[in-house]
């Protein structure tokens, strides 16, 4: 049988409502991918509910075949759909409501051995919505309405997970957002048409970095300074090769948001209690790491800096044209355990996996003779940063 023929006969057992003769169109364990719905369905029982379901909320539902076309077994069926929203039964949670709905859309069925194995269904599930009454008409006054509330929450949102990229140095930008005081700074580094995401923030970041790389023509790559949960927050929902050191791959690749040398009993009781609780806030889960970079590898015309100490494989960034360093907590500008801001310092011994070698790792960046070191939060260290760095190191 011709892969048309069964979508037409596939199609008219639908029209029908047979469900046991639709089925029986499909091998077992086939797939019907409903895209606007974000549903899969596997044959036969999740598509014979499916649709027991879609006729059960609409009894007259009728489906009309506008046209096929059909290539290397595959067969595309625009087809028109519709019917009234009358029930008995709800359709995904909602009550009938005597809406009648009309709508067009597209299956793509590839057919094996006279069966049906994979479908990709679409339709606008929004022009669905709007004409059940679940969303406003287009044009009208409550979507103008709906369109303010949803732009006064992305304001607000933006606040807190970041907004607009700030430009720190020729193709740098940096990005600061993060729960709660907006301490977490996520840099984006230009290398022609694309971009190298530094440090990855919080997982609330991840729209923001996003939205910012998009603009700057997209994220090739994201390079972590170290894989703590506040700088690979935002790496799994970016969708983006992801590279660190050696040292900290696995931690990176764990699902684990605290790391085993962490000592929280070195923190105050409000830090304590405070940071217990922000941390699993801020990660977002294990990141496949793509491959590794250390000491001596360029990224972006950026030289890698093995900077261990805060983590055993922490790494800053430095470009010698300009001697610009990226350094992630190679250096804290903060207090973690209240967001206030200061000079250079060590980062606090309880996050520290050796702190002597942390004290090392700052005197080593302190002989690169920096311009600017941009840390992983807060502010620059600008002026005498050598000098700032070198009194850091000796606290």
């Amino acid at each position: 049988m011709a892969t048309a023929e069964v979508a037409k006969r596939y199609f008219e057992a639908l029209n029908a409502h047979d469900l046991e003769r639709a089925v029986e169109c499909w091998a077992p364990g086939g797939i019907d991918r409903v895209v606007g719905a974000q549903l899969e369905l596997e044959a036969p029982h999740a598509i014979r509910r499916y649709f027991a379901g879609l006729f059960a909320a609409f009894p007259d539902w009728r489906f009309e075949v506008l046209d096929m076309t059909t290539s290397r077994g595959r067969t595309a069926v625009r087809w028109r759909g519709g019917g009234t929203f009358a029930g008995p039964s709800n359709f995904q949670g909602f009550a009938p409501n005597g809406a009648r709905v009309e709508v067009e859309g597209c299956d793509v069925l590839s057919v094996s051995d006279e069966l049906i194995e994979r479908n990709h269904a679409y339709a606008d599930s929004g022009d669905i919505a709007r004409q059940l009454g679940f969303l406003p008409p287009v044009g009208s006054p409550a979507e103008a309405r709906l369109a303010k509330l949803a732009n006064v929450r992305t304001r607000m949102q933006s606040l807190i997970r970041g907004g607009e990229p700030e430009r720190i140095a020729d193709g740098v930008w940096i990005l600061r957002g993060g729960l709660p005081t907006k301490t977490m700074n996520v840099y984006l580094i230009t290398d022609g048409n694309k971009v190298t995401v530094f440090d990855a923030g919080s997982s609330d970041m991840s729209a923001a970095i996003a939205t910012a790389a998009a603009r700057l023509g997209g994220i090739e790559r994201v390079v972590l300074g170290h894989a703590d949960a506040d700088h690979r927050g935002a790496a799994p929902a970016l969708r983006a090769p992801t590279y660190c050191h050696p040292a900290d791959r696995a931690a990176a690749e764990s699902e684990a948001a605290q790391r085993p040398y962490w000592d929280f009993s070195k923190l105050d009781p409000h830090g304590r209690f405070l940071l217990k609780r922000l941390i699993p806030m801020w990660d977002g889960g294990a990141v496949p790491i793509t491959d590794t970079v250390q000491e001596g590898d360029e990224v972006a015309g950026f030289k890698v800096v093995d900077l261990p100490g805060h983590a055993p494989g922490l790494i800053g960034l430095f470009r010698e044209t300009d001697k610009l360093a990226l350094v992630s907590d190679c250096i804290y500008t903060l207090d973690p355990q209240t967001g206030w801001k200061g000079p250079a310092r060590v980062p606090h011994p309880a996050f520290n996996c050796d702190t002597e070698q942390a004290r090392a790792s700052i005197r080593k960046l302190a002989a690169l003779d920096p311009t600017v070191v941009w840390a992983g939060h807060t502010d620059p260290v600008t002026g005498d940063v050598a000098g700032q760095l070198e009194r850091a190191a000796s606290a």
